[in-house]
C-alpha cells in the first residue's frame, strides 16, 4: 500500500490546501491518487444527503470517480469536535470500518491521502483518538503546519506526539494561512527546519480555498510554491 496521512498542529491549518497540492504533484509525476476525508463535521445537505467541502474538493482533484461515502464515510451535520458530532447523532464512529474503506481505495489507485480531521489527539470516541486512526491506518503521517503567531510551539508538541505514537513521520508543510503574519514568519520556519528532526516537504503560499481556487484547481494552476526540500522523494517514501 502506498499513501499517506495528513494531519495538522490544529484545526484550520489548511489540511485540506496541502492534500490537493500533493494530490496534484503526484499526479505530476504520473501516478494516480485518490483523496480521503473519512471523518467530516460542519458538513451541509445537498439533496438530502450531507456533504462536506473539504472531501468534495478531494474528489475533485482525483484521478477517477469513487464514491461519496468510500471517501467521507462518516459526514456529520454539526460543526465540532466528531466524537461530539457523532454522539448528537446517535453513531459511533468505528475504526477499523474506516480501515477497510481504504484498503478498498488502495485497490483503485497508486496513492491513497487520507485526511484527518482537527489536530493528532482529537477524539473519535469514548476510546480513540485521530492518533489511533493513523496508526491503525499504517500510513506515514505529513504533518501540516499553520504558519502564524504560537505556531512553532504547535508543530513540536504535534510531532512529539506523533513519534512517542509509534508512526512514521515522512515531514512536515508549511502552509502561510495567514497573509497578515508577516513578522517573523521566515524566522518562524528557519526555526522549525532546525528544530524538527523530519523534513521540509513544501511551502505553501497563501491562499483560500473559494470558487476561483476551485476554478484553478481544475485548470492545473494550484499555486503550489517551490519546496524547499527533495519534494519529488516523496512519492518514492514507503
Amino acid at each position: 500500500m502506498a499513501g499517506f496521512f495528513i494531519t495538522g498542529t490544529d484545526t484550520g491549518v489548511g489540511k485540506t490546501w496541502a492534500s490537493v497540492a500533493l494530490m496534484q504533484f503526484l499526479k505530476s509525476q504520473g501516478l494516480t491518487v485518490i483523496g480521503m476525508k473519512p471523518v467530516a463535521s460542519g458538513c451541509f445537505r445537498q439533496e438530502g444527503e450531507l456533504r462536506n467541502e473539504d472531501a468534495l474538493l478531494l474528489m475533485e482533484q482525483a484521478s477517477f470517480p469513487v464514491d461519496y461515502a468510500k471517501v467521507n464515510p462518516y459526514p456529520f451535520e454539526p460543526p465540532v469536535s466528531p466524537h461530539i458530532a457523532a454522539r448528537r447523532s446517535g453513531q459511533t464512529i468505528d475504526v477499523g470500518m474506516i480501515v477497510e474503506r481504504l484498503r478498498e481505495l488502495e485497490l483503485l489507485a497508486d496513492y491513497v491521502l487520507v485526511e484527518g480531521i482537527g489536530g493528532w489527539e482529537v477524539p473519535l470516541n469514548e476510546r480513540e483518538r485521530v492518533s489511533d486512526l493513523a496508526k491503525a491506518l499504517g500510513l506515514p503521517v505529513i504533518l501540516v503546519v499553520g504558519m502564524r503567531l504560537g505556531c512553532i510551539n504547535h508543530a513540536l508538541l504535534s510531532h512529539e506526539a506523533i513519534v512517542r505514537s509509534g508512526v512514521s513521520c515522512a515531514g512536515w508543510i508549511a502552509n502561510r494561512v495567514n497573509a497578515d503574519f508577516t513578522d517573523g514568519e521566515e524566522e518562524n520556519i528557519d526555526t522549525l527546519l532546525t528544530e524538527l528532526a523530519t523534513p521540509c516537504l513544501a511551502d505553501l503560499p497563501h491562499g483560500t480555498l473559494s470558487a476561483k481556487t476551485l476554478r484553478n484547481i481544475k485548470e492545473g494552476s494550484f499555486p503550489v510554491a517551490m519546496p524547499r526540500r527533495n519534494l519529488a522523494q516523496i512519492a518514492w517514501i514507503s
